[in-house]
């Protein structure tokens, strides 16, 4: 192999930044979304539901036994002191489904606030990325510690954020053409057991595209490195301030 045939210094320095940008991004990806626990404690409450009324067709058995697992989970994350948005939300969701469940005597209704949440989500996004602020980037800038640094300085990445968000909102938007028709057509169990089939695939679906154009994108700006940067650099110019005040007070002495 000759010296031109191997590769440069500079560009395997790249092809290294670019393998770092991408496990950035995939470590970013797994904490924003939950990871696997996230993704468990999102379907089981849901799960049980479905398996119990299935079981019994009992609404008020079903839904206790969903939003006690809900409160299991967060007490569980609280046992270990670690974070618990995801069982959190998931309690609020559970909770919501069981009231109005309750309060219409119709098991389908559990499931009711979370597709209306699924339908808003999904036209978020593409409603916030038509006005030019992509909701993807406003959920993972601060988990990339660049807070709103891509609108303005990044256009590349706000670019990534936008195709990002256009895929969550049609891949939402399409899991909802396929359950609102369900929960006026089909019966509970029918209805409850494609909601947990369709938990996980588009959820990840919308993940990949996510990681596969940020991966490709520029690296996010660090604007709290940048901060604490400027703070160093203010505090090291107030020493020299200090040091030459201090020099010329010495200089004027007799």
């Amino acid at each position: 192999m000759t010296s031109l045939d191997k590769p440069t210094e500079a560009a395997a320095d790249t092809q290294e930044d670019r393998r770092d940008d991408k496990a950035v991004t995939e470590a970013a990806l797994f904490e924003a979304f939950g990871g696997v626990r996230g993704m468990v404690e999102t379907v089981l409450p849901g799960l049980l539901f479905v398996t119990i009324y299935t079981i019994n067709k009992d609404l008020h058995s079903s839904a206790i036994a969903a939003l006690a697992v809900s409160l299991v989970l967060v007490a569980v994350r609280l046992a270990m002191k670690d974070t618990f948005k995801h069982a959190f939300s998931g309690v609020f969701g559970v909770a919501f489904g069981v009231v109005f469940a309750m309060m219409t005597d119709n098991a389908k209704d559990f499931y009711l606030p979370g597709m209306l949440y699924t339908l808003g989500l999904g036209l978020a996004y593409i409603i916030t990325t038509l006005a030019g602020v992509p909701l993807l980037g406003l959920v993972l800038g601060p988990v990339f510690k660049e807070n709103l640094s891509w609108r303005t300085r990044n256009p590349g990445r706000k670019k990534a954020y936008a195709k990002a968000s256009y895929a969550w909102g049609l891949i939402l938007l399409g899991k909802c053409a396929i359950l609102f028709p369900l929960y006026w057509w089909a019966d509970t169990t029918q209805l409850g057991w494609v909601l947990v089939a369709l938990k996980i695939p588009p959820f990840l679906l919308a993940v990949w595209f996510t990681w596969l154009f940020l991966a490709k994108a520029p690296a996010p700006i660090d604007v709290f490195a940048e901060m604490e940067a400027e703070e160093r650099a203010e505090k090291e110019r107030e020493r020299q301030r200090e040091a030459e005040r201090r020099a010329a007070e010495a200089a004027e002495r007799p």
